[in-house]
């Protein structure tokens, strides 16, 4: 094996004091509403918000004073450019960033706040990698790989120690899977620890690469995903080697689940986790089967993500449960007809968020109005409650196909 226990048992010595040892805690609602037995590793509490310090930083501890003195560079999606970053500017040592040009804004700006060189360049990770590669050749810069190095590896792994040292008697162990660093890390270590221990893998179905690797497959992805931080089409060699012979299985989740899964995290939780960091739970909700009666292990990877995507996953979610709903109402169109309206609304306990009056787009005769609102409500059955209500008053009441699917 490439990295053994007692590397990560090093790692977990070099980098005491200097990372966090963040909580495990066992989680009662997505217990219930999962049939596991949950405990969430917060690692979404890091300084940087992500897993990732722990293997840039025992990976920078490494360096020669000549390999420090000249710098590093590295490439990544976010999380992974934060860490070096940051523990580079603590070090002293000077650090370059390639990152592609669509990264979150909240993931470039961090990055950039630590005091390193950004280089946005490329539409996903494998086109800033090779250019993070060529740029290394040019300048004569220390490469940091974010995913395929035995350092970093072991440092990714140090989780699964604290997580066992928590909770002794967890018997599966759910990895987000990008590049592989951080499944492969925590592979070796659970296995060294309890070698029991079920290790399961989480990927999208938009990036099954490792997946994809490892059946012998022609590795297919897609272009993007709200999980850009396992957006990687080209698994790690290192990391692919352990996970062929430690790893249990990888699960796919979609887009939805993911989008479920930080949702509930917020609601329940209320803790803010990025696509990936929650594609863990994603895959608890979809195959609730597979780890029912189980004490499973999740690790809430990391919480960058970008404000403007958190904010569409919320309306959404509201959506998909109901508690946002649209009607169309036709009404005649003369003074009162709308303040009435309103007022059934109001007494039926619904808010009116927005309302769209169209006199021109649509087919009614003339003097009537189509009218939309978009109500915030209880959920399904205030929904129904509402519609029987101006179906009582005499109003026809349409409900618009829900264009986003539950």
């Amino acid at each position: 094996m490439p990295v053994k226990l007692v590397d990560i048992r090093a790692a977990a010595e070099a980098i005491r004091g200097q990372v966090q040892v963040t909580p495990c805690t066992r989680s009662l609602t997505l217990s219930r509403l999962t049939g596991a037995e949950v405990y969430l590793k917060f690692e979404n509490l890091q300084f940087t918000a992500a897993f990732k310090e722990r293997g840039a930083l025992y990976k920078l501890l490494s360096l020669t004073p000549a390999q420090r003195q000249t710098g590093v560079i590295t490439m990544s999606a976010g999380n992974h450019a934060q860490a070096v970053a940051y523990h580079a500017q603590r070090l002293g040592i000077p650090a370059t960033i390639v990152m592609p040009r669509y990264t979150p804004n909240v993931k470039v700006e961090h990055t950039r706040a630590f005091g390193a060189d950004v280089i946005l360049h490329g539409d996903d990770f494998d086109e800033a990698a090779a250019y993070a590669k060529q740029v290394t050749a040019d300048r004569g810069l220390y490469l940091v790989h974010p995913y395929d190095d035995e350092k970093v590896i072991a440092g990714q792994g140090t989780m699964a120690l604290e997580m066992l040292d928590d909770v002794p008697e967890l018997e599966v162990f759910v990895v987000p899977v990008g590049g592989g660093g951080l499944i492969a890390g925590n592979a070796v270590a659970a296995k060294g620890v309890r070698p029991s221990i079920e290790i399961v893998g989480v990927q999208t179905e938009r990036f099954p690469s490792m997946r994809q690797a490892l059946a012998g497959e022609p590795i297919r992805c897609g272009t993007s995903t709200i999980a850009e931080g396992i957006a990687v089409k080209e698994p790690g060699q290192i990391t692919r080697k352990i996970v062929r012979r430690l790893v249990d299985e990888i699960l796919l989740v979609g887009e939805t689940d993911i989008e479920e899964a930080v949702l509930l995290l917020l609601e329940v939780e209320k803790s803010v986790v990025e696509g990936a960091g929650a594609a863990g739970l994603a895959a608890l909700l979809k195959y609730r089967h597979h780890f029912a009666d189980k004490k499973v292990g999740l690790i809430l990877s990391g919480g960058n993500i970008d404000m403007m995507t958190l904010s569409s996953i919320i309306q959404r979610g509201l959506v998909r449960t109901g508690r946002l709903a649209r009607l169309r109402v036709g009404l005649r169109d003369v003074p009162g007809a709308l303040a009435e309206i309103t007022r059934l609304i109001s007494e039926a306990s619904a808010n009116i968020v927005q309302v769209h009056h169209h006199r021109a787009f649509t087919n009614l005769p003339l003097q009537v109005a189509d009218v939309e609102f978009v109500l915030q409500t209880r959920g399904p059955q205030h929904v129904r409650q509402i519609v029987e209500a101006l179906q009582q008053a005499g109003y026809h009441v349409e409900r618009p196909e829900n264009p986003v699917k539950g």
